[in-house]
């Protein structure tokens, strides 16, 4: 904690603050005096000059708890994008806030039950949607929010910014205007990422185009070493040694790899899941969290990743899939508009013709319903929610009486305005990205190892700019950042900025069902401990086990889709109930042990 000057305003603060030099200039000029030197300060007299307005005006990853002990007012505030958590529990006139909802746990007399509609939206969503959380009686304040509780009981909620578009308001920009503009954008964001720092900062290399971007960035800003980090797989078919390797050496970086097996996956998982304090669907953030502890080990503290891009600029087949599904929709009979779909993906066109017509069966399913809220999101949503077959007759029961909410229904006003790309980026960013994405997947397995990740795209001038860019600037018929390309352009080796996309991904359900499968895969997908948390079908669970177990010699591609997702989801959920329903949640052996520490912050004026 800090104070001001006089004790009257506190402070707890988790993150950083980019642009508290502009802010603390600014605020001299008002009359401000500082006693430090931190961004922490900053928020302080930022606060105390403009009230909650304070927060739009920051450019940075926080989560941020102030008290008023003049207006006797508790603030709680969470950045645009949700990079930091912030979890409260309401009770008895109390309230309790933590970073982690183990943190509101460690006091015994909370419950600690699943929130199943948190559930029903994971099995759907892949995450629970703010402010809903997985469990019963915690919220998750929204990103860009901010909370203002009054001692009088009164409770205020403040959305400070949301996504949106503005169907290409930056038109006047020409293609080479626009790529210029953002070069500088993300240069600037990289550097103030990277020299605002009073740490060692590297950076990740995944192979791909964003990654490589950044780190090239990075590389300019920063003078001497310069040190890079990446996960190498031990399946081929994950790899991705060759890009990261080159981009290592065209930038003349001291690198790092972690090599990651199936085996060192399943070891790791529950750690994965004590961290995420949610079930996950896929094993990617376990590669991620291994990454993190060579990071660590290696004495870096802050990592620049290229997380954001796929969202700000269109990256993801989710939108070439949507894009060529809107086309097909206006007229649904034509036989040459599906097939676009062979450019897209060209194993269809040489899959055998029943393969195809099930694939083609599938992408046609909803045309219907083109001009729907959430179209571009309908074949992933449908797809996961066939996991809830798994839910036991209790759990379907509970949510038929109780559903979770809607999440197209708390879409904004504006939305049907926007071009169909704009809104499937917006539904992306607040449903995958927020959700999903940067956290189980980004900051907590980062910080896991007491690392912070900084994401350039993620910089609000970057996100707004790119929000205002014309969409064939970022989806260029089915060329995906087609203007990120032109920014990597002469910089990053053309092998990187051609090469066909391959999404991030790790093995899945295959890491948990071979002979070397730890202990614990049985005993949580036992009948007895099925039927203890109650969450899931024991039979239906049972017979995925089985199958999964079986098809364990015949490589990954023996497992489809929904084999991998309900494997990993169910496990990740038994986990959880047994770390933090039974458990605390808190690392074996580990006593927690309460203190407190008070920072006045008063130090000489010299």
């Amino acid at each position: 904690p800090l104070t001001n000057e006089d004790g009257t305003l506190w402070i707890v603060f988790n993150g950083e603050i980019f642009n508290f030099i502009e802010l603390r200039k600014e605020l001299e000029k008002l009359g401000h005096r500082f006693r430090t030197h931190s961004d922490t300060e900053v928020i302080v007299h930022a606060y105390e000059a403009w009230g909650v307005e304070c927060f739009a005006r920051f450019n940075g990853q926080w989560a941020v708890v102030l008290w008023d002990s003049e207006k006797q007012k508790l603030i709680l505030s969470r950045d645009r994008i949700g990079v930091r958590p912030l979890y409260v529990h309401e009770e008895a006139g109390t309230v309790w806030f933590g970073s982690e909802v183990k943190a509101i746990f460690a006091d015994p007399s909370i419950k600690r039950e699943i929130d199943r509609r948190g559930l029903a939206q994971t099995f759907t969503y892949w995450a629970s949607i703010a402010p809903l959380s997985l469990y019963e009686g915690i919220e998750e304040l929204p990103p860009g929010s901010t909370r203002v509780y009054g001692c009088d009981g009164t409770k205020r909620d403040i959305r400070y910014w949301r996504p949106s578009y503005s169907n290409g308001e930056s038109e006047h920009h020409s293609l080479a205007d626009a790529t210029e503009i953002l070069r500088e954008k993300l240069a600037h964001a990289t550097r103030l990422r990277t020299l605002r720092a009073d740490v060692p900062v590297g950076s990740y290399l995944s192979g791909g185009l964003d990654s490589s971007l950044i780190a090239r960035f990075g590389r300019d800003t920063k003078e001497g070493a310069f040190q890079t980090f990446s996960v190498r797989f031990e399946d081929a078919e994950y790899d991705e040694t060759e890009y990261q390797r080159a981009m290592a050496v065209t930038i003349d970086s001291n690198h790092q790899e972690v090599v990651v097996t199936k085996n060192d996956i399943a070891r790791v998982f529950p750690e994965v899941i004590r961290h995420t304090e949610r079930p996950i669907l896929r094993t990617a953030p376990a590669p991620l969290y291994l990454l993190s502890r060579l990071v660590h080990d290696a004495g870096i503290k802050a990592v620049l990743t290229g997380e954001g891009a796929d969202e700000m600029l269109a990256g993801y087949d989710l939108f070439r899939e949507a894009k060529i599904r809107m086309f097909w929709a206006s007229q649904p009979g034509s036989k040459v508009r599906p097939k676009l779909f062979d450019r897209l993906y060209p194993y269809l066109a040489r899959s055998p013709q029943q393969a195809k017509g099930m694939a083609i069966e599938f992408w046609k399913r909803g045309l219907e319903r083109a001009t729907q809220p959430g179209f571009s999101h309908e074949p992933r949503w449908s797809t996961t929610a066939s996991l809830k077959r798994f839910f036991s007759a209790e759990t379907r029961q509970a949510l038929e009486s109780d559903p979770p909410p809607d999440y197209l229904a708390s879409l904004p006003d504006e939305f049907p305005q926007w071009d169909p790309l704009a809104q499937a980026q917006f539904i992306e960013v607040e449903t995958l990205l927020s959700s999903y994405l940067i956290s189980s997947q980004g900051d907590r397995m980062l910080m896991a190892h007491s690392v912070e990740g900084r994401f350039p795209f993620l910089d609000v001038e970057v996100m707004e700019f790119c929000n205002n860019l014309r969409a064939q600037y970022k989806l260029n018929g089915l060329n995906e950042k087609f203007i990120l390309k032109k920014v990597a352009s002469g910089i990053i080796p053309e092998q990187i900025i051609n090469r066909p996309k391959q999404p991030y991904r790790a093995p899945d359900a295959i890491s948990f069902v071979g002979p070397s499968s730890p202990e614990y895969v049985h005993a949580l997908l036992s009948d007895q401990s099925l039927r203890d948390a109650g969450i899931f079908d024991v039979d239906a669970v049972k017979g995925l086990y089985a199958k999964c177990i079986q098809r364990a010699g015949n490589s990954d591609a023996g497992f489809s889709n929904t084999d991998n997702m309900g494997l990993v989801g169910i496990l990740s959920t038994q986990l959880v109930v047994d770390q933090f329903i039974r458990g605390s949640g808190s690392t074996p052996g580990k006593k927690i042990e309460f203190t407190t520490f008070i920072d006045r912050a008063l130090v000489s004026s010299h």
